[in-house]
């Protein structure tokens, strides 16, 4: 009898190697992730090179491991199985809290960060001598969700006092103060744009200007699963997107130099509110340089922003407040191009930035 079930155990192996082997050569490779937000690794170039030196192999294996079938299913079970029987606090470096899902902090890393504050140095010794700089940090929203429910988090208050002393050609502007954990969204790193005009308010005051402004709240129809949903690989409650609008915004010209050439836009991007990442409908998401023009300015004022992604949101809350707002991505555009693409002119400059782009900063230039 024990025979006969070890027999049959062997087939269903065997079938179940053999069916899952035939999946896999027959199913197309997919070029893109949409619940990880990454590309997929492709089947490597097969020759005498690639196989001796080992780059095939190598190679292979991560195009095997990208390309399962029903990977998301099993990512899914995986995660089910961590968090709910093995009762793991984490999966896959999340951990969820307070309704929120939430990344597990990097150590702080001084080379990133003398990296970031050298580069902010650099910009402003080439091109800023002459204009008033100021300088904020937007926290992770762990600083609010991590030491409180027993996750290991960054010293957040020790690394925005170590980046000002760093950045001392800047006046630190600290908006911390004025942050909690629900101006952020549950399943994503940003903050929600009808939840900071405060903070754009006090910016501005601080660097003399009055961005004050009475706004209309509008609700995005599409559910919005944020970057963390599909790392996370569970069933979540979708966030809700909501955008501000009123008569300036509405007459502002907003202008997008992605390719050198100005070329006129949109303030909310409704194409990109329907693509994989909604998010990216505040000022299209990426680009290198952005310029919003308020024509029923009552200043000369203008404003240059150096930012990550968390300015798309916070720069139209500002332009109540500026005739100009010039808006820089310093991972997208040569900090040496910079004097042929600008006016610094007498423009107040803001440096405004993660903490989680400036403690991982290799990827500005």
């Amino acid at each position: 009898m024990n025979k006969i079930k070890n027999i049959i155990c062997v087939i269903l192996f065997f079938l179940l190697i053999v069916s899952t082997s035939v999946v896999c050569i027959l199913k197309p490779a997919d070029e893109y992730s949409d619940a990880e937000r990454r590309q997929l690794a492709q089947l490597p170039e097969v020759n005498a090179e690639t196989i001796s030196n080992g780059e095939f192999m190598q190679g292979f294996e991560e195009y095997a491991a990208d390309q399962f079938p029903f990977r998301d299913k099993l990512r899914s079970l995986k995660a089910f199985f961590a968090t709910k029987i093995l009762r793991k606090a984490d999966n896959n470096g999340l951990f969820t809290t307070d309704g929120h899902i939430s990344k597990i902090d990097d150590a702080e890393n001084d080379y990133m960060t003398d990296y970031s504050a050298k580069l902010f140095e650099k910009v402003y010794n080439q091109y800023l001598k002459d204009n008033k700089i100021y300088f904020s940090i937007v926290p992770d929203k762990n600083y609010f969700l991590a030491n409180k429910n027993g996750y290991p988090s960054l010293d957040y208050k020790g690394f925005a006092e170590r980046m000002a002393n760093k950045m001392d050609f800047a006046e630190y502007i600290d908006i911390f103060p004025l942050l909690s954990a629900e101006d952020y969204y549950k399943t994503d790193t940003h903050w929600k744009q009808e939840n900071i005009t405060d903070i754009a308010q006090y910016l501005a005051e601080k660097m003399g200007a009055d961005a004050k402004a009475e706004y209309t709240e509008n609700t995005l129809e599409i559910p919005f699963y944020g970057v963390y949903t599909g790392q996370y690989a569970m069933s979540v409650k979708p966030d809700t997107i909501k955008y501000l609008t009123n008569e300036t915004l509405e007459n502002c010209i907003v202008t997008y130099y992605d390719t050198g050439m100005p070329k006129q836009g949109e303030m909310y991007n409704m194409k990109k509110a329907q693509g994989k990442d909604p998010y990216e409908m505040f000022l299209s998401g990426v680009a290198p340089l952005i310029t919003i023009e308020n024509p029923w300015a009552d200043t000369e004022k203008e404003l240059v922003m150096f930012r990550d992604s968390y300015g798309s949101s916070l720069a139209p809350l500002m332009a109540e407040g500026y005739k100009k707002i010039t808006i820089i991505d310093l991972r997208y555009v040569q900090s040496g191009f910079l004097g042929n693409l600008v006016d610094f002119g007498k423009s107040d400059v803001l440096f405004i930035y993660s903490t989680a782009l400036l403690n991982n900063s290799l990827a500005m230039k």
